[in-house]
């Protein structure tokens, strides 16, 4: 009995250190650590087993996959401080200024051209902000629309390739990294077309609310616009072929495509003669930073992990999952729902890493395609940086809107934006196929376990460590 009662008190104990507020890579692992103990005292786990953590953490900082991450962060951050955003911006808006909603088109195509290139949320919310909000409510734009659709269109970065979120899903689920961006393409021109839509729809109904820029607004016109268009779209559309072309054509790994793409953000910045020793320094340290953190949360989760699956605890969650009427439609309706609503609370990576590595073994024993279901939680974890209250895009545009925007009208603008990002879910799950069709006929199928997984093993003596490791996890249950 007492066995039995470990995998769910251990899952409270982890609710309940969260809600202490200690940082989640901490809880995570002090948690593990404490079942641990518990289970050597009661006599229910052998010490030995915590002989497995060394070569866990070794096999995450050992996975060469994960070099995507700051290799990613660090070309977005280079090419949002180059003054890409700004050009794009000013560029697109002068083209679709003479129609209605035409700042909104520009917002949600610089939005898209954004996030496949930069891929940081915190990057085009912010610069969309500052350069294409002040021009919508100069020209009479509805405050709340402006403000919804800069936060919908900055969050793209989270589902359009090459998405940070899409690496670390890939990795938990056991796809391949390049399936899933694959995958990933059509579910992203979905929600940039959505976003349009409601646009024009606005423009039909309230028209009012999003009107065309003034004559006196629109600095270049003709032949010099178009051609000044094409100089500044340019080298981004170069880019992003470079890089994402690469990694869908299998030309080079996600780690490699990251590589040439930092260096190609170098190269962009150093032409607009932009790149200087702060724009790297900080370049560097936020990378950094956000490498670390993702760091130490997988080492949280693993520790937290190999207890967890010590006491069963992937099997008590299998077991719940049974109870779920439906079956497979009801394992993806309760996961989602339990996805969005811990979005009004955690960020993405918590999530990624604490929820998904228990519902993967049940969605493996379900026959469920890891790219589909990889690319469906990537869309459900985008509506976490538009829910209140923690909502980041929220807080990035509250800190450069100006006075006049209330933070009301933010969380009121956002309410049909996360509507349509309900929309696109619902279609995704209804029509595999958009996810399926570009997916490359090598998509992982090997089942996703409950850790990050480790690196094959090059020789007899790491196959020997790894039977080991097995035949010790066997002896403590």
């Amino acid at each position: 009995m007492a066995f039995e009662l470990m995998a769910p008190l251990m899952f409270a104990g982890l609710v309940v250190f969260l809600l202490l507020g200690y940082p989640v890579a901490f809880a995570l692992a002090a948690n593990g650590l404490l079942f641990a103990v518990i289970g050597f005292e009661l006599g229910l786990l052998q010490p030995e087993l915590l002989q497995a953590l060394p070569q866990r953490i070794y096999g995450i900082m050992a996975n060469p996959l994960l070099l995507a991450i700051p290799f990613f962060t660090f070309m977005g951050l280079v090419l949002e401080r180059s003054g890409m955003a700004e050009d794009l911006l000013d560029t697109v808006g002068q083209l679709f200024g003479p129609v209605r909603g035409g700042v909104a088109y520009a917002v949600i195509l610089v939005g898209a051209l954004l996030a496949a290139t930069t891929g940081v949320i915190a990057a085009s919310v912010i610069a969309m902000g500052l350069i294409s909000l002040p021009v919508m409510l100069r020209y009479g734009y509805s405050q709340q629309l402006a403000s919804g659709v800069i936060c919908a269109s900055g969050t793209l970065a989270q589902i359009i390739p090459p998405s940070i979120v899409l690496i670390v899903l890939a990795d938990v689920l056991g796809a391949s990294v390049g399936d899933v961006y694959a995958g990933a393409v059509l579910p992203g021109l979905l929600l940039v077309g959505l976003l349009m839509g409601y646009v024009l729809i606005v423009s039909i109904v309230r028209p009012s609310a999003v009107p065309a820029l003034p004559p006196e607004a629109r600095t270049l016109r003709g032949w010099p616009l178009y051609r000044h268009a094409l100089l500044v779209m340019v080298p981004p559309l170069t880019l992003i072929f470079l890089v994402l072309g690469s990694i869908l054509m299998g030309i080079a790994t996600p780690s490699e495509g990251g590589a040439m793409g930092a260096v190609g953000a170098l190269a962009l910045a150093l032409a607009k003669r932009r790149l200087d020793y702060a724009v790297l320094r900080d370049s560097l340290e936020s990378t950094a930073k956000l490498s670390s953190f993702v760091m130490f949360i997988l080492i949280g989760s693993t520790v937290f992990a190999l207890i967890f699956r010590a006491v069963d605890g992937d099997l008590w969650v299998e077991r719940l999952f049974t109870l779920v009427p439906g079956g497979a439609i009801g394992f993806l309706i309760i996961v989602n729902l339990l996805i969005f609503v811990l979005g009004f609370f955690l960020d993405f990576f918590e999530i990624a890493f604490i929820l998904l590595p228990l519902v993967a073994p049940v969605a493996a024993k379900m026959g469920i395609d890891p790219v589909w279901f990889a690319v469906m939680i990537g869309m459900n974890l985008q509506m976490s940086f538009l829910t209140p209250p923690f909502g980041f895009a929220l807080f990035y545009l509250r800190s450069v809107a100006p006075r006049e925007i209330r933070t009301a009208d933010i969380y009121k603008g956002i309410i049909p934006f996360v509507g349509i990002q309900v929309l696109a879910l619902v279609i995704v799950i209804a029509w595999p196929a958009l996810v399926t069709v570009n997916a490359g006929a090598g998509a992982a199928r090997n089942t996703p376990g409950i850790e990050i997984r480790k690196p094959a093993a090059d020789s007899p003596q790491e196959d020997k460590a790894a039977a080991e490791i097995d035949r010790m996890l066997r002896e403590s249950k």
